[in-house]
């Protein structure tokens, strides 16, 4: 399913944790692309946490407009707690996607919601932070959409290679 486009917006992250965490997440979930704007990760980038260095693979880069990176094609969808937003598992994803998610600590532009195809919200009791609103974001295109099989295949190749454990019935 890789003629798909999963791209990630960050507007003005400051925590280079949750951007590792960002990363690290674009990985699992086969994200293509990340993008933020400001100046805030990369004062902080020295103490960025890519624990898996997906960097490697998932291309991350700064840019002056969001917009600017949208491929032909490509539905943009901010996701934060806006009114009148759809609820997440209502969504449904489109092939080609750019997840804006706002910085952690304000919210997405009203310009940037108004020029969207799509806005999602996560239905919590109280807001997610960064980093957990994109991997929830991205778990839940990969269990609407089913880009790869899962069974015990895709769990050998994707655990610690500490993990042997199975199931004994």
């Amino acid at each position: 399913m890789k003629n798909t486009i999963i791209n990630i917006g960050l507007i003005n992250p400051k925590s280079p944790s949750n951007v590792g965490s960002v990363l690290r997440a674009s990985g699992c979930f086969q994200a293509d692309k990340i993008f933020y704007t400001g100046v805030r990760f990369e004062r902080a980038a020295q103490f960025n946490t890519d624990t898996q260095s997906v960097e490697g693979y998932v291309s991350l880069k700064g840019v002056d407009d969001l917009y600017s990176t949208v491929e032909y094609g490509t539905e943009v969808v901010c996701v934060d707690l806006v009114e009148g937003a759809t609820s997440l598992p209502d969504f449904k994803h489109p092939e080609k996607a750019l997840y804006v998610f706002g910085p952690e600590d304000g919210t997405i532009s009203q310009d940037i919601v108004n020029k969207a195809d799509h806005v999602v919200y996560i239905p919590t009791i109280g807001c997610l932070n960064l980093a957990a609103s994109v991997n929830v974001v991205l778990y839940d295109r990969v269990a609407k959409l089913k880009p790869f099989t899962a069974n015990d295949d895709l769990i050998r190749e994707s655990r610690d290679i500490n993990n042997h454990r199975k199931v004994n019935k």
